[in-house]
């Protein structure tokens, strides 16, 4: 018999919300379940390790990929599967495994879909499941974060990273599976484990979540029309296609800047660092995803 958790962030909304939630896992049969609701992100790795003593087979994560990562840190590596509700602001990992924003669907698919064995990140010591970034992405994620996020949504991104365009970049040396790949100016790193950021825009090309290495990508654009050239290229193709963008696959990454940078992780920020370690965990985590 399958034992149920709900991990949610109450600060997130989806149609009719928890209460409708409670309502369709009752209507599926499931009235025993551990729930637990957090006001923020950070506080849900304690209530999943209390599911995880309970011996919990399926949490039901409500949130966004911030609550996601959190709840994967801890998730990682276990026999629980994971079933994501898709009620945040970014639903990056959601979008890219087919996983609707429809609570009675997304309900299903984690009682009757199919498990799917993703990979993870692990970024100094945090698992990410789908991109990790220094530099610009994660200084428009730390401004967004709070009052204009809630506000405005996705736009809140657009316009925090506008008003950063015009930082200078930060020199970074890169070791990609023990040999040196970059040495010289960037003004981004990414790391991802899928391949689709925000509308469709293809930031890394045949990325897979269950592939066994992560994609690593270094935008070295520098001021406004470097950066509008960069992105156009983006959504038109990719943003490998862009001369100031460098991409690669990896197992093992080792990054070293010249000064301490903002980074962040699925969406999260974190605080400044100079030395980024990220490994890949293949099959590290069981999500469920459309039949």
């Amino acid at each position: 018999m399958t034992r149920v958790a709900v991990i949610a962030h109450r600060g997130k909304t989806l149609g009719g919300g928890l209460p409708e939630l409670r309502r369709v896992l009752e209507e599926r049969g499931v009235t025993d379940v551990f729930w637990r609701e957090v006001g923020k992100s950070r506080f849900a790795p304690t209530e999943v390790r209390k599911a995880l003593a309970r011996k919990v087979d399926l949490v039901f994560v409500w949130g966004g990929d911030g609550m996601v990562q959190r709840c994967i840190d801890v998730l990682a590596g276990t026999e629980a599967t994971v079933a994501i509700i898709p009620a945040g602001t970014a639903n990056l990992l959601a979008s890219n495994l087919g996983i609707p924003k429809d609570i009675e669907q997304a309900v299903d698919i984690g009682l009757s879909g199919n498990a799917r064995g993703i990979d993870v990140g692990r970024l100094n010591g945090e698992c990410f499941a789908v991109m990790a970034g220094a530099g610009l992405d994660a200084r428009m994620i730390g401004d967004a974060d709070g009052g204009l996020k809630d506000r405005f949504g996705r736009l809140a991104y657009v316009w925090t990273g506008a008003k950063h365009l015009r930082e200078k970049p930060f020199r970074a040396k890169i070791k990609v599976d023990g040999a040196r790949w970059y040495d010289g100016d960037a003004s981004c790193i990414l790391m991802g484990n899928v391949g689709k950021l925000f509308g469709g825009v293809q930031a890394f090309e045949d990325a897979h979540p269950d592939d066994g290495v992560l994609e690593l990508g270094v935008v070295s654009a520098d001021g406004v029309k470097e950066w509008a050239g960069t992105v156009a290229r983006a959504v038109v193709g990719t943003a490998a296609s862009s001369p100031h963008a460098f991409t690669t696959k990896a197992h093992s990454v080792r990054i070293k800047l010249d000064r301490k940078v903002l980074y962040e992780l699925d969406g999260g920020d974190r605080k400044k660092t100079r030395k980024l370690h990220i490994d890949v965990e293949p099959d590290a985590v069981q999500i469920c995803v459309p039949a």
